[in-house]
């Protein structure tokens, strides 16, 4: 574990924290005018090795060889010319810091990056931290790399833990969340909708998918992982045979057959590891989830058709009715698939190009 501390006069700045792989959902804008909850959970702590925050260079004033150099093989709007290592927290893990009053104004409903860091030192006033909490974004502190030092906390450390130990303490992420939006005259309105961080992940998911394609039909498992990425692959791939297919794969689930070509592979929640197949289906093309929406498709948890009465005995399900379904279909984060198939090889490819040059049109389609 470690606290991070002012690197002008080493004041501590946090808590002690643990580090786990930073969330895919990190950097998501979701929605307009929606009330996001808090990124990090409390005692974590993740680091961003892109470049992050302002200030930013426009794909014209990019050479290509250049962007090649930072994994980017395709054009985007702006490049960060931030620091790399940018360490993100919750906020609540904050201590011995202040909000710096001229950083403040400018945004919608609370602070947004801006043009540099919003939060400084109690001690020495340094600027070290960019609170985010502005609507549609994720609730964190983002820490400055080149303004703070970590420190390691002595006797004090996490194990990570091993895919079984997963398969017992984790938790799947439910598809379906309650969403919170500003802006009603009554107060806060509140619905139902597919979970920010599941569009997220499947944006991610959804780019390597159609890099493991190679422009043909690509099916994948029934149920919640066909209503999540089939109609996307359908629209955006040709029809007919052969079809590639897709597998789900993982700690606790059947070794998949040898003639898989693509596997979903959760991703450790501590590392960001994906987790590795053997045999014959170590040479399928991977595609990464986030350990919790991973967990959630292998091993759905089920709702009991009737409720139960009395008192609820060691190992029986809740009987909680189910979450209300979503009134639209199933849509990818499209920033999140951008941002991910541009850092993909396979994009060079005309087809994939295409793609990304129409995705505000799929957008304005209800695809994305």
């Amino acid at each position: 574990m470690f606290v991070f501390v002012c690197a002008g006069c080493g004041a501590g700045l946090t808590f002690p924290l643990s580090q786990v792989a930073l969330p895919v959902h990190a950097h998501q804008k979701y929605g307009n005018g929606i009330q996001l909850p808090v990124l990090m959970e409390s005692g974590t702590f993740a680091v961003d090795p892109d470049p992050c925050g302002p200030p930013w260079r426009k794909w014209e004033k990019i050479d290509p060889d250049e962007a090649a150099t930072r994994g980017i093989y395709a054009p985007v709007h702006a490049l960060s010319e931030g620091a790399p290592g940018m360490i993100v927290i919750a906020p609540g893990d904050t201590r011995g810091t202040v909000l710096i009053p001229e950083k403040g104004d400018g945004y919608c409903c609370g602070l947004g990056w801006g043009d540099g860091p919003n939060m400084a030192c109690e001690a020495c006033g340094l600027p070290v931290a960019t609170r985010i909490d502005d609507c549609s974004l994720w609730q964190a502190v983002w820490l400055s790399p080149d303004a703070v030092r970590r420190v390691p906390v002595d006797n004090a450390g996490t194990a990570t833990l091993s895919w079984a130990e997963l398969l017992v303490e984790g938790k799947g992420t439910p598809p379906v969340a309650p969403i919170t939006g500003w802006g009603s005259l009554l107060g806060l309105d509140h619905w139902w909708s597919w979970s920010p961080q599941w569009e997220a992940a499947a944006g991610r998911a959804l780019a390597h998918l159609l890099a493991a394609s190679d422009g043909q039909p690509v099916t994948v498992p029934h149920g919640l992982t066909a209503e999540v990425f089939q109609r996307a692959l359908d629209a955006l791939l040709p029809a007919g045979p052969p079809a590639r297919r897709a597998f789900l794969a993982g700690p606790g689930l059947p070794i998949p057959d040898a003639d898989a070509d693509i596997l979903f592979l959760p991703t450790h929640p501590q590392t960001g590891e994906p987790w590795n197949p053997t045999g014959p289906a170590a040479s399928a093309y991977p595609v990464p989830l986030p350990f919790g929406v991973w967990m959630w498709l292998a091993f759905p948890e089920p709702h009991l058709p009737l409720p139960a009465s009395g008192t609820m005995p060691d190992g029986v399900l809740r009987d909680d009715p189910p979450s209300p379904h979503p009134h639209h279909l199933f849509r990818a984060d499209p920033r999140t698939f951008e941002h991910t198939l541009v850092r993909l090889p396979a994009v060079r490819s005309r087809w994939l190009r295409e793609i990304l040059e129409n995705l505000t049109q799929y957008m304005r389609t209800g695809l994305f």
